[in-house]
């Protein structure tokens, strides 16, 4: 799809036989679309709360929107195509684009863009044909993708699992909880912060009334101090005629011009001797104004940084163990806070890959829920082709597992205290990954942590190249578009090609 803010340019003889196809296929697009569209379902027994994870099932070619109590939408998808895979895994949304075209597929337009890897996996608006069909990204239909932008935020956990997985809920010793009293010291830092800003606003208001004083005390002074300069001069220049003076009359006119000078010196010096001592008060107390000001504004700072650490202390916590490395990581804000090591009994034995969320807060506890992930271990869970096959019970919900198997992969953790002392509190969309697997090459700047499941194909990540976090969505509005290079030489690619 062109991009309607770029100049037209000359359509090849191939492109514009390619694009008679594209229109020729129209009407199969346009009869996908509507079914993909009649297919979107929406929680109605409830009011649905804050997106708290997406699931997509890579087997059932869906996604499902869970919040803290259960599903709330769900829609069809098209994820990659054989040997462009989705990687199934863990991400979490790192960028959001409402207008987006690719960098790499002929400026394909991808609406409503949420990005999942800075290599270019995302959901995005597109073509569902019922089975899967992208380079690598999720599909979504063109409406849904619109609704769901609209409901989520930076941060969101997306999982993509090879079968259909749900949450289930789950307790555990292990699962972190809020810190005691977290969120009445971020309403009192809070309500510090607003008083030291009332309180450095008016003294800043007293420095510039102060100020003004000053400068208005300061004209009749600097007034009386010019006039004063004026006649000294004039008084020296008599005074250099008197001592020229040839004539009794050229000096007696220069002494009366002298005593007249004199006077007039004086009477402008006890102006200004006035007019200073009433300016001294005035730039003493703009002086201490300014002072008091200035200490306003540091304890201002000071309090505004303690109330940022203590809602920082508020926001979700993302913990990653891993059995491969034996590390435990922590991310918070999608910046690395700090990694330790941890014990994993009986280490050579695997642990699978676990997904706990913090879903919400009740009173001074956090419920948890579990999705565990297990692989399709070559069982044709993924059918590349077949409207009909991918399809296949699309509209049954998934059935809940039960939490045993993640249960026991916590048993098996030790954390030391000194570590656990360190992770921040616990909030609702809070994580916690229990895996196998290392972090991924994907976890970096601007990120949360990315987990790819090995055992599972990686086509559609493995032939990208990384890019670096040009700047963080989440930081500057869903409306950032990164700068888009100039590609000379590109290849046509298919019409709903993605990425």
């Amino acid at each position: 799809m062109s991009n309607p803010k770029r100049p037209q340019t000359h359509l090849s003889s191939a492109c514009l036989a390619v694009a008679a196809l594209a229109v020729l296929a129209a009407p199969d697009h346009a009869a996908a679309r509507g079914g993909n569209e009649r297919a979107i379902a929406s929680i109605e027994t409830r009011t649905a709360g804050e997106p708290i994870v997406a699931i997509v099932s890579l087997q059932r070619q869906r996604i499902t929107i869970y919040d803290s109590s259960g599903w709330i939408l769900r829609a069809p998808v098209s994820s990659g195509q054989r040997g462009r895979e989705t990687p199934a895994g863990i991400f979490s949304v790192i960028q959001k684009e409402a207008e987006h075209y690719s960098n790499l597929y002929d400026d394909a337009f991808m609406p409503h863009m949420q990005r999942l890897t800075w290599s270019g996996i995302a959901l995005h608006g597109g073509v569902v044909p019922g089975h899967p069909a992208s380079h690598g990204c999720i599909r979504l239909p063109f409406d849904f993708a619109e609704r769901l932008f609209d409901l989520t935020q930076p941060g969101l956990r997306v999982i993509v699992a090879p079968l259909d997985v749900a949450p289930v809920e789950i307790t555990h010793p292990l699962l972190f909880q809020p810190r005691p009293g977290a969120a009445a010291l971020a309403a009192a830092r809070k309500a510090e912060a607003e008083e030291a800003t009332r309180k450095a606003d008016q003294a800043k208001l007293a420095a510039g009334t102060a100020f003004r004083e000053a400068m208005q005390a300061m004209v009749p002074a600097r007034t009386a101090e010019n006039l004063k300069a004026r006649a000294e001069a004039q008084l020296a220049a008599t005074e250099t005629a008197l001592g020229a003076a040839t004539s009794a009359e050229a000096r007696q006119q220069a002494e009366d011009a002298k005593a007249a000078l004199t006077a007039r010196v004086a009477e402008l010096q006890e102006k200004w001797s006035a007019a200073k001592a009433e300016l001294q008060p005035k730039q003493d107390a703009l002086a201490a104004a300014r002072d008091a000001a200035s200490a306003a504004e540091t304890v201002r700072a000071t309090a505004a940084d303690a109330a940022r650490q203590a809602t920082r202390g508020l926001e979700p916590v993302s913990v990653l163990i891993s059995r491969k490395t034996q590390r435990l990581y922590v991310r918070q804000a999608f910046e690395p806070i700090f990694d330790a090591p941890v014990t994993i009994q009986d280490a050579d034995r695997p642990v699978g890959t676990h997904i706990f969320t913090a879903m919400e807060r009740e009173s001074d506890t956090i419920r948890w829920s579990v999705v565990s992930l297990e692989g399709s271990h070559g069982q044709g869970a993924i059918e590349p082709h077949g409207a009909a096959s991918g399809s296949r019970g699309r509209d049954a919900a998934p059935i809940p597992r039960e939490a045993d198997s993640a249960k026991a992969a916590l048993d098996r953790i030790v954390i030391p205290q000194d570590v656990l002392d360190r992770i921040p509190g616990i909030a609702p969309r809070s994580s916690l990954i229990v895996t196998d697997e290392a972090p991924s090459t994907e976890t970096g700047k601007g990120t949360d942590f990315v987990v790819v499941l090995s055992g599972e194909p990686q086509g559609g990540i493995k032939f990208r190249r990384r890019e670096p976090a040009i700047a963080y969505g989440f930081a500057r509005g869903y409306g950032y578009a990164r700068p888009r290079p100039f590609f000379s030489g590109s290849t046509f690619r298919a019409p709903f090609s993605t990425w």
